[in-house]
């Protein structure tokens, strides 16, 4: 609110201000300086500007989107905070992200990457049990026709980077600052 009540470009301040300090903070993560509560501190505090910045942006002026990215926790886990973490760092990181919540079913994934013309699935499984249901989600894909368009990382705890490989995933991601890496990687992807 500082910033805009000085007269700063908005689009200015979320490209040299928001998006250096997010980066910063994703580096400090990574070089393990940080830790999870800092992570999501900085998660939080980029969010929460961007929310009185993006309104700000008129006429053509607008942030360029790195990609679309559906992202949700697959059928049978409720498990949410992981999910939440990579949306809020995808989106502070240029992308439009469509958060469609958890427990969803492969035909939700699927209604939401037609709905947004996302090229991207993030779909997250924090159970053993509930893994299997991101090989399904990639086969409903291919039943649908839209494999090809669309790229699919996988994450959460049980799952790795062997069984995203085996299951037919673009990537895997361990953690929120990977999957932004990663989410990044597979938007330059050639189709």
């Amino acid at each position: 609110k500082q910033a805009l009540e000085q007269g700063i470009d908005p689009l200015a301040c979320i490209n040299e201000g928001l998006v250096k300090g997010i980066e910063k903070v994703g580096e400090l993560f990574s070089d393990g300086t940080y830790f999870l509560p800092e992570l999501i501190q900085g998660a939080a505090a980029m969010k929460a500007a961007l929310e009185i910045l993006e309104p700000q942006l008129v006429g053509k002026e607008q942030r360029e989107v790195a990609g679309k990215v559906v992202l949700g926790t697959v059928a049978g886990d409720q498990h949410e905070i992981g999910k939440t973490l990579v949306a809020t760092m995808l989106t502070a990181n240029g992308f439009q992200v469509k958060d469609i919540g958890v427990d969803q079913p492969a035909s939700a994934f699927i209604d939401a990457v037609k709905e947004s013309d996302a090229t991207i699935i993030g779909a997250s499984a924090l159970l053993t049990t509930t893994m299997l249901q991101q090989e399904k989600l990639i086969q409903a894909l291919e039943e649908a026709g839209l494999r090809k368009n669309v790229k699919v990382m996988v994450g959460g705890a049980p799952v790795t980077e062997a069984y995203a490989k085996k299951i037919g995933a673009d990537g895997y991601a361990e953690d929120a600052i990977s999957a932004v890496n990663l989410a990044f990687r597979l938007a330059d992807a050639p189709e």
